[in-house]
């Protein structure tokens, strides 16, 4: 080997001295053609090569540090600062099990390194295609009938689920009894093993407010008269649960099958009712009034109002300024959200909701596996014996698609970390202020850390609501889950995980009945989201979020409802809201 060792001259050309490795230096070279070059083609050669090392050295710091996020996860929050329900004290899945280590830790390696650049986000990150969206508005409270007199007897209504499932079904039977000339009874809540509730209409809803609302289109009362209530009315054949009716039934159904119970006993009890009406076809007067009692009729109780109010308040910091939806979710108790705190008014911040619908229920019935291994398809099917027996009796008569295929086709709820790299991936940055709803997740405060990992200002109502503010609520789900409702529908952006939410369609659908075409909701098309993340182990971090944001662009149009769909979710339809173009 050979190493060139150049001498200046006072001429500032170079001598350069050849030395070997086995007999030392030997001579000087004199040739003209190696040695004599001009200066300032030496010195660009010196520049390449000192910009060369610059970029290996930038390289090499950057494999460095990918690899030290790719082993050692960004800090964790102290559990202190996140409420019980994150931290997996109220759930068998989350005490003493030792965490699954999850599928997707090269990504979630990648969205670190992605956020801690700091980008710019998207123009239209928080933003609705506002032209179309915006040439709709809320007509729902015309009404072009005559009051019904209810003169062909009694409805009563025992409504399953939580309390989006009731809210359906109080409207589902407010379109029945206008359909049957009948008097509805307030609804009653059936109590469930899931949801471990007994709140009744009056301790959610405004009643008077119900009445007044609904009273041009149907009698309401607020009980059965005595001599109906002293009635067996299950042995007079008047009770009809959700096993005997057909889901989505049509109006000739009842018209056909339950007014000649009401005619013959002057009473019926649909036990169990839910959605039992079908949305098309249906005319269009009862589709309005379908609408009308949703988006005007009910409303929450004072209390939650105000907590609800103060939760809003302590989501945007504390700022004196309100958003476009407040009123119609708070009511009075929207000026409290107004007042100032301290001399200065401060700017609101924006915040993101996220419904994370991976709680234990959700997870069982969609028979999905999520890496828990045996263990976790233990607990699921003795769940599901518990609380789904019907569908643990499908899974042992009847061959069910295997998880990969449902997963495939979109059947599976999005978990903690396929949701919060969506939300990276579109580009929020690591400072969005985040609202989480549904945070009782299966698997505990484990599944959490992605989320907090990535986006540390993560908050749920148990975070910025006293323990003395939340008592009031305690051991009721449903109440706590309207708190969740006003959080998520006043935010700026809402992001869904699972569209056969109820609490997603409700929210979404109120965002743009009352939203002004101002009010975005990210609707992942999960089977296009699986797609992706099947590649999870080799697809590149620019590619990845190529694919997310064109499979979230794809469902972020404005349109009018499919036929066939809910009003709740879809309300953009002629018999809810008017056109102003």
């Amino acid at each position: 080997m050979m190493v060139m060792m150049m001498m200046p001259r006072s001429n500032n050309s170079f001598h350069a001295l050849s030395i070997s490795p086995k007999v030392g230096p030997t001579r000087f070279s004199t040739s003209r053609s190696k040695f004599n070059k001009p200066w300032f083609r030496r010195k660009r050669t010196k520049v390449v090569m000192a910009v060369i090392a610059l970029f290996s050295l930038f390289f090499l710091f950057n494999w460095f540090m990918l690899l030290r996020l790719q082993h050692h996860p960004l800090p964790q929050p102290a559990t202190s600062s996140l409420p019980l329900s994150l931290q997996g004290k109220g759930s068998k899945s989350g005490n003493g099990k030792k965490p699954h280590k999850g599928t997707y830790e090269r990504l979630l390696a990648l969205a670190a390194h992605a956020l801690a650049e700091n980008r710019r986000e998207p123009k239209d990150l928080w933003q609705e295609p506002l032209a179309p969206a915006s040439a709709w508005r809320p007509c729902a409270d015309q009404r072009n009938w005559e009051p019904n007199e209810g003169k062909n007897g009694y409805i009563l209504v025992t409504a399953n689920g939580g309390i989006n499932q009731q809210r359906v079904a109080i409207c589902n039977a407010v379109v029945v009894a206008r359909l049957l000339n009948s008097t509805l009874a307030i609804p009653k809540f059936m109590y469930s093993s899931v949801w471990r509730d007994v709140s009744q209409f009056s301790n959610i809803y405004q009643e008077e407010h119900f009445i007044n609302s609904l009273t041009p289109d149907i009698r309401i009362v607020r009980e059965l008269p005595k001599e109906l209530q002293s009635l067996d009315l299950e042995a007079i054949g008047s009770v009809v649960t959700d096993v005997d009716m057909e889901k989505e039934a049509k109006p000739s159904y009842y018209l056909k099958h339950i007014l000649p119970i009401i005619l013959k006993n002057q009473v019926v009890h649909f036990y169990g009712f839910g959605n039992r009406l079908a949305f098309d076809p249906i005319p269009f007067e009862l589709q309005r009034l379908r609408c009308r009692c949703n988006f005007h009729a009910l409303q929450f109780v004072p209390r939650i109002q105000e907590t609800g109010a103060l939760l809003l308040k302590r989501l945007r910091e504390n700022a004196n300024l309100t958003g476009s939806l407040d009123r119609y979710l708070v009511g009075p108790f929207v000026d409290s959200i107004k007042e100032e705190s301290g001399n200065h008014a401060k700017k609101a911040s924006k915040y993101l909701s996220l419904h994370l619908r991976f709680e234990i229920d959700m997870v069982a019935h969609s028979l999905c596996e999520f890496g828990g291994g045996e263990e976790e398809r233990k607990e699921l099917e003795a769940y599901r014996q518990i609380h789904f027996p019907a569908l643990a009796l499908l899974e042992k008569t009847t061959k069910l698609p295997p998880p990969s295929e449902l997963r495939s086709e979109g059947l599976c709820p999005l978990t903690p970390e396929e949701a919060v790299l969506m939300l990276a991936a579109l580009g929020f940055n690591r400072k969005t202020h985040i609202f989480v709803a549904g945070s009782n997740l299966y698997g505990g405060r484990s599944k959490l850390v992605a989320l907090t990992s990535l986006y540390p200002k993560l908050v749920t109502k148990e975070n910025l609501l006293s323990s003395a503010e939340l008592e009031p609520f305690a051991n009721y789900s449903s109440q706590l889950a309207a708190l969740d409702f006003i959080g998520c529908t006043a935010s700026d952006a809402f992001a869904m995980t699972d569209s056969g939410s109820q609490l997603s369609s409700l929210v979404s659908g109120y965002r743009i009945y009352y939203g002004e075409g101002r009010m975005p909701t990210i609707r992942p098309n999960k089977r296009r989201l699986a797609s992706i993340f099947t590649k999870n182990n080799t697809i590149e971090w620019r590619v990845f979020e190529q694919r997310m944001r064109k499979a979230v662009r794809q469902t972020k149009h404005v349109q009018t409802r499919p036929k066939a769909r809910s009003v709740y979710r879809y309300p953009r339809s002629k018999e809810c809201m008017c056109r102003t173009d």
